[in-house]
């Protein structure tokens, strides 16, 4: 039976060990996790690699926000992900939109190619999530060369997307792979495998650890609401053990 893979969202380097450790097959690797995720740096690339051996896919996105850029966003997009890839990133997760929601096709096959010629996974963000023709967006992502797309079907849970995303994954799925994400754990997993058809899931499997310097007196740099705000979150090495074990009950049973 073919394993159901498992891609965790990983804000740092500690996420990264807690996926190994959990199970998962790759990472997706970013930082500012709170903002949706940002660019990573490389020294945390290059540990993640060094330490684990998992495949990642780092994320180039320059700010919060949306992914409408302009020219300098760009150039220092492209620029990050020479230096990624350079630095063993397995692969890349990025997304071009035009004003309009539309798929921005020159910068987006001018990423593939760069990709590509790293021998790298490319990978075309949520962003597609916003734009308002889902079919014409997969053409031009499928045009382009992209090797996978995250979605979550156009809603804000993969659950509720998932009609969306069965009708993606049978209509293109043999051409570029379809990966569901946002909201997915170990309760809701086998459930979206059985209604996607799809054959793996992103997820975040967060988790909390405490910082007893987040909150002072009259200061505060929480960015988690309560009762967390003394917190920063974290990938859960038993939620993805959990999820892996949720996608793959077979597998876990014969292991």
């Amino acid at each position: 039976m073919n394993r159901n893979r498992i891609e965790v969202c990983a804000g740092s380097y500690a996420d990264c060990v807690a996926a190994k450790q959990g199970g998962a097959d790759r990472v997706e690797l970013n930082g500012a996790f709170a903002l949706g995720g940002l660019t990573p740096t490389v020294p945390v690339l290059k540990k993640v690699k060094a330490d684990t051996g998992l495949e990642v896919i780092a994320m180039v996105r320059p700010r919060a926000g949306g992914f409408c850029y302009n020219a300098d966003e760009v150039d220092i997009m492209f620029a990050e992900a020479e230096n990624l890839l350079a630095n063993s990133a397995d692969g890349l997760a990025f997304g071009f939109l035009k004003e309009d929601g539309s798929i921005d096709a020159q910068a987006t096959r001018k990423m593939v190619d760069l990709i590509h010629s790293h021998n790298g996974t490319a990978v075309f963000h949520r962003a597609v999530d916003v734009t308002p023709d889902m079919d014409a967006a997969l053409q031009v992502l499928m045009d382009a060369g992209v090797d996978r797309v995250l979605t979550s079907g156009q809603r804000s849970k993969a659950l509720q997307g998932a009609p969306v995303i069965a009708d993606l994954q049978r209509r293109y799925g043999d051409r570029i792979q379809i990966l569901p994400g946002s909201g997915i754990n170990a309760g809701n997993a086998d459930e979206i495998l059985r209604l996607t058809g799809v054959n793996q899931l992103h997820a975040s499997c967060r988790g909390y650890k405490p910082d007893p310097t987040t909150v002072g007196q009259d200061v505060s740099y929480a960015y988690l609401p309560a009762p967390h705000e003394g917190d920063y979150d974290v990938a859960d090495e038993e939620a993805v053990k959990a999820l892996v074990k949720a996608a793959n009950p077979a597998t876990e049973c014969a292991g």
